[in-house]
């Protein structure tokens, strides 16, 4: 194994709120050039151990990318109470890591509003920082239009895999998860002439020979939740635990919550490949199982790159910023896919060239590129 995987992280911070109440941590795993940047995940189960997992995991997602940035994680237990007061908290506390070199986005439960909230509060733009050139535009600008970024990625890794594997029939998919990645990668694969088959959101899941993606699409709100009292004929709906598993599907992505795969249900699991939208969506044990049934398995680190790629390029002043809105967009999809591509590639072909774990294998090839 690597020894980045066996080192601890650069730094942890505890938060306990400046001014107002506040539980949770910044842990920064790793530092490049002075940066690291990562996500702030926000639910009533966050702990300091799923933060520095998320964290290890935005530093082998910037090895792999190719990026000059270290990666970090941000967490705050969710305990009710004035969400505009909570990031106002978050912001004057964690205001020397902003600005700092840290920068700090949005994960699960944490909305671009948020992030507004707590940048504003700590006085941090990340239009302007020392010994680079300024951004010529705002955060959100720039950012908004890439919301799809990290679905079009995933769906980049799905349709490698099933290249590499030599198929040249439509596949059938199964999503679970139906927020903003698994509705860009459902909607991708579907333009693509695949065959969506199953859906999961948090009230189960939604299957038929083929699904309307459009329709299901005009039915689903902004967390992801299909609306059961205007679903199209013809579809089955189950509540049972982990009915997606039961859906006989090519594809399956993950693209909810963390291990979703997992010791208890792996032994269920149809489909030939497995990607992960998510951050960490399966458990190392489950994937160690469902390699060895002779699944193709990409993990979240290769193909949930499309959101944190989108920022690092940002932040590190690699976007070609005098591109026209469109263009600049254009050029951030393809230098995500591009990663994505060759990164889905490499790691088949040492997995089919080697045993143990093909991820370790590449990570090292990564880490020797980027020196």
């Amino acid at each position: 194994m690597t020894d980045i995987d066996n080192r601890k992280p650069a730094f942890t911070v505890h938060l306990h709120g400046s001014g107002g109440p506040l539980t949770g941590w910044v842990v920064v795993d790793s530092l490049y050039d002075g940066l690291a940047m990562g996500g702030v995940r926000m639910t009533p189960t966050v702990s300091e151990e799923e933060v520095a997992g998320l964290a290890r995991d935005m530093t082998h997602k910037f090895i792999l990318a190719g990026l000059p940035i270290g990666g970090a994680k941000g967490g705050i237990v969710a305990e009710g109470g004035d969400r505009e007061q909570t990031f106002r908290t978050f912001g004057r506390t964690v205001k020397p890591l902003l600005h700092g070199g840290i920068h700090l986005g949005i994960d699960m439960g944490v909305t671009p509003a948020d992030r507004a909230v707590f940048f504003a509060e700590a006085g941090y733009d990340p239009r302007y920082r020392p010994g680079v050139a300024d951004m010529p535009i705002d955060w959100r600008t720039y950012y908004e239009p890439l919301i799809d970024c990290t679905g079009h990625g995933v769906g980049v890794a799905a349709v490698t895999a099933l290249e590499a594997t030599g198929r040249t029939t439509a596949a059938r998919v199964v999503v679970q998860g139906f927020g903003a990645v698994g509705k860009a990668v459902a909607q991708f694969l579907e333009d693509r002439g695949h065959l969506v088959v199953g859906v999961a959101d948090v009230e189960g899941t939604i299957s038929a020979d083929r699904l309307p993606v459009r329709e299901l699409l005009s039915i689903t709100d902004n967390f992801g939740s299909i609306d059961r009292t205007r679903l199209p004929q013809g579809v089955t709906v189950s509540a049972e635990p982990d009915a997606w598993l039961d859906v006989d599907a090519d594809i399956l992505v993950l693209a909810a919550q963390k291990h979703a795969l997992h010791t208890g249900n792996v032994h269920r699991l149809r489909a030939a490949l497995v990607v992960e939208g998510g951050n960490i969506s399966s458990t190392d044990d489950a994937r160690d199982k469902a390699r060895a049934a002779g699944t193709t398995l990409v993990p979240g680190v290769i193909a949930n790159i499309g959101g944190a790629g989108s920022a690092a390029l940002a932040v590190t002043r690699v976007v070609p910023f005098d591109l026209a809105a469109e263009a600049r967009k254009a050029w951030v999809f393809d230098w995500i896919a591009d990663r994505v591509r060759a990164n889905t590639r490499d790691l088949l072909a040492i997995a089919a060239a080697e045993p143990g774990d093909p991820l370790t294998v590449l990570l090292d090839l990564r880490r020797g590129e980027r020196r």
